[in-house]
């Protein structure tokens, strides 16, 4: 049995806060506080990466308590995972790409989306560091696969009526990943500084092809 709890109840008599609860104060400025612990831990993640972040380093640049950041967010990787979907929200709003499309468009319009997800400053430095440190860490690793998923990959799969989409639209995105990683994270000249419209144009096509282009042909 543990032993009592002897400590003193605050003035007035009334019930002690909980361990690990934020003060009523705090709690009240919510959606404010929220937002401002979602920017730090933006900036935080951003700049040093998933496993070199903490809680406490992002509840001080917040400054707030960390028993806050808990409260509202919970792990590290649950405000890792909501950094991102705030981030990529304003790009992926709407209709599922494959819904707003006809098929020989749907090629396009996804290298749009996924670029315009990378181009938006908002947007870019919380998935990049979200790439740099899924390459070293399995909890990142998951949190950047549920994202492809759920922010991109669906918004294609659902208006792709093929036996074989889901693949299909990793294979597209593997395409654009890629380019990304050599663009964004290793600065690759020419490709760091290409203009992007010629960039679309060149990938757009080899995108449809993979989402909506013939099968390899079944040997005899």
């Amino acid at each position: 049995m543990s032993p009592a709890d002897t400590s003193p109840a605050p003035p007035g008599g009334g019930p002690r806060r909980g361990r690990g609860r934020p003060r009523r104060a705090e709690a009240a400025e919510l959606p404010a506080t929220r937002d401002r612990i979602l920017a730090a831990a933006r900036e935080a993640f951003a700049e040093r990466g998933y496993d070199k972040t903490s809680i406490r380093e992002i509840a001080r640049a917040a400054e707030v308590n960390p028993a806050l950041v808990h409260h509202y967010y919970g792990t590290k990787e649950k405000i890792f995972a909501a950094v991102v979907a705030a981030a990529a929200a304003p790009a992926t709003a709407g209709p599922p790409v494959g819904q707003q499309y006809p098929p020989e468009e749907v090629g396009l319009a996804f290298t749009r989306l996924f670029f315009g997800i990378w181009e938006n400053p908002a947007t870019r430095g919380p998935v990049l560091a979200l790439l740099r440190s899924a390459v070293s860490n399995e909890t990142a690793a998951g949190i950047f696969r549920s994202f492809v998923s759920a922010q991109l990959l669906s918004r294609v799969t659902e208006g792709l009526d093929l036996p074989d989409a889901e693949l299909r639209a990793e294979l597209a995105a593997a395409q654009l990943v890629g380019t990304a990683v050599l663009r964004y994270v290793l600065c690759f000249e020419p490709l760091a500084k290409a203009d992007l419209e010629e960039l679309i144009k060149r990938l757009a096509p080899v995108v449809q092809h993979h989402l909506t282009g013939p099968g390899p042909s079944t040997p005899a």
